[in-house]
């Protein structure tokens, strides 16, 4: 994968459409081929090739809005002016991830795929799923009462 796009979070200011096109653009070539399959490397007469997960999420937003009313002078509350207004504005933003899922080892002896297994996220489910039901059988049981 690309080392500029590794993980990386940005935030850039969008002056016009065109920039703005462009910034999406930058979200969506870290989909290419080689953030998903690496260059094929040589060891010991083995080719390998590490797969990764990629992710790209975006979202922006705009609004405007305009409204009219009457307002006292300030000092004098019987002189009153009639003032108008109209604004706008937008936002968004994108992150990217990438993780690798798999090593392919391609050798005389044929093609294996083996699976990257993280440990860290597992171990956090568990304790994730333990909490949780350790949570409700507590609260069940003040219920039973």
């Amino acid at each position: 994968m690309p080392e500029k796009f590794s993980d990386q979070l940005f935030s850039l200011p969008v002056d016009n459409w065109d920039k703005g096109v462009a910034l999406v653009n930058r979200l969506y070539d870290v989909a290419e081929q080689g953030s998903v399959y690496s260059e094929p490397s040589e060891h010991h007469g083995h080719t390998i090739i590490t797969a990764s997960e990629v992710s790209v999420g975006l979202g922006f937003g705009h609004g405007f809005g305009g409204g009219s009313g009457v307002a006292p002078a300030e000092g004098d509350e019987e002189a009153a002016s009639v003032g108008e207004g109209a604004g706008g504005g937008g936002g968004g933003g994108g992150a990217t991830s990438n993780r690798p899922v798999a090593v392919i080892s391609i050798s005389e002896a044929g093609v294996r795929v083996e699976p990257i297994i993280d440990v860290t996220k597992i171990a956090i489910a568990a304790a994730t799923a333990f909490g949780a039901m350790g949570l409700m059988l507590n609260r069940m049981k003040k219920l039973a009462r």
